[in-house]
């Protein structure tokens, strides 16, 4: 029984060799990693579909994020980023804040820069519309570890105390660094999925600047009460923080109730801050081909260098750009 089961695969490999060659090598240059991604141009996604305020009117215009298409590096698609015009490479270095991260990290820090992002965008929408807002709950994560760090925290914990204490911002907690000395162990009480540890973290000082550091970057998350109420909704899948701007003005005209766009398809990208000041971001010509292919008639870009890159690539459209 064994034997004759043995003797049809070998004679199917002997007959079949050159398909199953074929199969083996379709599979390894579409699954082996190489270290880049490949750039495949841009696309938008409605803020006005992911926005509601209630009590808001529709509107007939739109506003639009802009984003950057992106596959993961392959031999199928580094060689194909060769062949497509459109297409281009960038090292996956560009994406790190060093080496040693994970694609894990990096997911978690684009989610949390995304929520940072939509906070932002709801406080300057907020407090220009004269709505009100206050802050309901805040929380510190970790979301990157230097090399140099000496610790067992995790990107993803969320600080609850520092030796005892509690801290409601970042600026506070370096404040009280600012008072440790090089080689003190800090003790720092976290929640790390959803359970409750206690891990360390040795402080260092940097010879060149002349400052202790904990070896680790921390970020505040806000959680805001709103009146009238907003729902905000993006996928698992996506994050950053380059659709701020874009978001800050779409809660704004649902929250006035008036199409700021004057029926325009507008597009647009980059970060706000608190104080509503917009921030520069990357890939712009790659999100102004989205913007055109989608048939925007406006695209908003920050000024400076990513106006700059705007205007170069404009050369190529018709797009009206601000």
């Amino acid at each position: 029984m064994v034997n004759t089961i043995y003797k049809k695969i070998k004679d199917f490999i002997q007959r079949e060799w050159k398909f199953l060659l074929i199969i083996f090598l379709l599979i390894f240059i579409t699954r082996f990693p190489v270290d880049c991604y490949v750039i495949t141009g841009g696309g938008i996604i409605s803020a006005t579909d992911r926005v509601h305020v209630t009590g808001a009117r529709k509107k007939s215009g739109s506003f639009n994020l802009a984003y950057v298409s992106e596959l993961k590096g392959t031999i199928y698609t580094y060689l194909l980023s060769y062949i497509v015009p459109s297409f281009e490479r960038e090292s996956t270095s560009d994406y790190k804040y060093d080496e040693s991260e994970s694609s894990e990290d990096i997911e978690f820090r684009n989610n949390l820069l995304l929520n940072q992002a939509n906070n932002n965008a709801k406080y300057v929408a907020y407090t220009n519309a004269n709505k009100e807002i206050k802050v309901k709950s805040q929380s510190l994560y970790v979301y990157y570890i230097s090399k140099d760090a000496v610790t067992d925290l995790k990107v993803g914990d969320k600080v609850l105390e520092v030796d005892g204490k509690s801290f409601q911002t970042f600026s506070s907690l370096r404040e009280y660094i600012n008072t440790k000395s090089s080689g003190e162990v800090l003790s720092v009480k976290v929640e790390e999925n959803g359970k409750k540890k206690t891990k360390s973290a040795k402080l260092y000082k940097d010879a060149k600047e002349n400052v202790i550091y904990m070896g680790v970057s921390i970020m505040l998350d806000k959680n805001y009460e709103v009146s009238p109420k907003v729902d905000i909704k993006f996928r698992n899948s996506e994050g950053g923080p380059s659709g701020g701007l874009m978001m800050s003005l779409e809660i704004y005209s649902q929250l006035i109730n008036k199409d700021i766009t004057r029926g325009r398809k507008i597009v647009g990208t980059g970060t706000i801050s608190e104080d509503g000041e917009v921030g520069e971001i990357d890939g712009v010509k790659y999100k102004l081909r989205g913007a055109v292919k989608n048939k925007a008639q406006i695209f908003i870009a920050p000024s400076g260098n990513n106006y700059k890159e705007a205007v170069k690539e404009k050369r190529k459209t018709i797009i009206k750009l601000k």
